[in-house]
């Protein structure tokens, strides 16, 4: 978690208080996503598990290189091209481009979707060649989708 209540806890069902007492949804199953970093380094089974017990739908958007206990119900992965790479299967995989990937190769594993996004970088000229790369990946690649991170698009940091 970011913001005040960031910081270590003691056990998984503290950890799992605390984002539970920040659920403000209405009606619904609550939801979270675990994000940051490498989050399957903190998000283990027992996590899982008392995080279940509050009644939580459990996301993770991880880089793959660590595996996924059993039991999350969305997993999304976004692997580094030359990084060490374990989580080769979920329901999402999310490529920014361009890197060094063979995309049939990457068509071959047991992903529900797809998506090409492409590499954010200072220079305005490299990002949109970036953009003009990825459209072309996807063309070239129909199984591929383009995905963008909006917030930046908008200039929100």
């Amino acid at each position: 978690m970011s913001g005040p209540l960031a910081g270590a806890y003691a056990d998984a069902e503290s950890l799992s208080g605390a984002v539970a007492s920040q659920w403000t949804g209405r009606g619904g199953i609550p939801y979270v996503v675990c994000t940051g970093g490498e989050p399957l380094l903190q998000l283990d089974a027992p996590l899982l598990k008392a995080l279940r017990a509050k009644g939580f739908e459990v996301a993770v958007e991880t880089n793959g290189t660590q595996l996924a206990p059993e039991g999350i119900d969305w997993i999304c992965v976004s692997p580094k091209a030359g990084a060490r790479w374990v989580q080769r299967a979920g329901h999402e995989i999310k490529v920014v481009w361009p890197q060094s990937w063979d995309l049939c190769e990457l068509e071959s594993l047991p992903f529900d979707h797809r998506f090409l996004q492409p590499m954010d970088d200072p220079d305005p000229q490299v990002r949109v060649r970036n953009r003009e790369l990825t459209v072309a990946a996807c063309l070239e690649h129909p199984s591929w989708r383009l995905s963008f991170q909006t917030h930046k698009a908008l200039g929100i940091p």
